[in-house]
């Protein structure tokens, strides 16, 4: 096919004028970040270190692998995620009917097998493994460790929540998420995926995905915001991260991701938190499926891609739904008010403008 020389003139342009951006905002940002998680990470290891001295069951799984850290997530440059992957489910069943989007409950299966539980006293009637009776003796632990702990001056619980909250040296927010992995399982929420008239992912990769299986953590689900369900407090929330990951690998979709949040964190940090850089990553996986071939993950396309990503976030925002990419049940704009979604668009829309007709837009951005 042959491409006017001006065309193919303005794509170097943008493609040098992007790996500039990402040399000196992208990371600046990743540098910032990974002193961040060193600092937040010592002293949450040393916090659990003391939780795991009163109470050897929650033994913390959080480990240093040359700097990553398994099962931290980054929310923000001030806000993470921590998960502690708990022992044996051994005796539980997991059932995922679909009624509670986004999560699942861990039955009993076998009343006789109570006993038989390493976490029995958290175990219901109806032999449910309540996920919110785990996390609330998790954050009397975690409390009292905060008060116990060699950082103890710099680290607070938060308050008014019943998520396990740290505020460390007034700066930053940890999120500490006790859970179960599980892999080898695949949730028959999500069933439906891949589809199957989209070439994307490989089958290789699918198979690589579904093995890798996915975590139950024990958090607020946002389906289940101002319901009042009787399995709400048991129910634990699905998690793909490692599976998001996986499939992010290859091409330049890790570099499209990271500018992304980017470009999320300097001008989409709203009030309201309407745009997250979990709404960005799931777009991005949405836009893998519609340019399923590697080559349209090639340097030279990073900004079409970026543009696509950012023309389907001014959609979901007026429509004011984002289906997440494994449960599409699941909307991700669930609790977020339709005044701080509306501003978002015009604010994508201001943004995705300046990318669509300014080649030198990162120069500003």
């Amino acid at each position: 096919m042959l491409v006017p020389p001006d065309m193919l003139a303005a794509q170097s342009k943008m493609v040098y004028q992007l790996n500039k951006y990402y040399t000196e905002k992208v990371q600046a940002r990743k540098l910032q970040i990974s002193k961040t998680i060193q600092e937040v990470c010592r002293v949450v290891q040393d916090v659990l270190k003391e939780v795991e001295v009163q109470e050897p069951r929650f033994i913390s799984s959080l480990t240093d692998y040359n700097g990553r850290y398994d099962g931290l997530e980054v929310i923000s440059p001030v806000e993470f995620e921590v998960v502690i992957y708990l022992n044996q489910m051994g005796v539980l069943n997991f059932v995922d009917d679909g009624t509670l989007p986004g999560c699942a409950v861990l039955k009993l299966s076998d009343g006789r097998k109570r006993s038989m539980s390493l976490w029995v006293e958290f175990i219901t009637a109806s032999g449910y493994l309540s996920a919110r009776k785990m996390r609330s003796r998790f954050q009397t632990l975690v409390a009292q460790a905060c008060d116990k702990c060699s950082y103890r001056d710099s680290v607070k619980m938060i308050a008014d929540t019943t998520e396990v909250k740290l505020r460390i040296r007034e700066r930053f927010i940890v999120q500490i998420t006790p859970a179960f992995k599980c892999a080898g399982l695949w949730p028959r929420s999500a069933a439906h995926w891949p589809l199957p008239q989209i070439p994307w992912p490989h089958p290789n990769l699918v198979v690589e995905v579904k093995t890798e299986g996915f975590d139950l953590l024990s958090k607020e689900c946002i389906a289940l915001q101002g319901k009042q369900s009787a399995m709400e407090g048991d129910a634990w929330v699905l998690s793909f991260l490692e599976a998001e990951n996986r499939l992010l690998q290859g091409g330049c979709r890790k570099r499209c991701l990271s500018i992304l949040k980017t470009l999320r964190d300097r001008h989409l940090d709203l009030p309201g938190n309407p745009v997250t850089s979990y709404h960005m990553k799931t777009l991005l996986l949405y836009e893998c499926e519609k340019h399923p071939r590697e080559s349209e993950w090639d340097e030279a396309c990073i900004a079409d891609r970026i543009n696509g990503i950012f023309l389907q976030l001014i959609s979901c925002l007026q429509c004011k739904r984002c289906p997440h990419y494994f449960l599409p049940n699941l909307d991700l704009f669930k609790g977020k008010s339709p005044s701080a979604l509306e501003n978002a668009a015009k604010q994508v829309w201001r943004l995705t403008r300046e990318m669509l007709t300014n080649t030198r837009c990162f120069e500003k951005l």
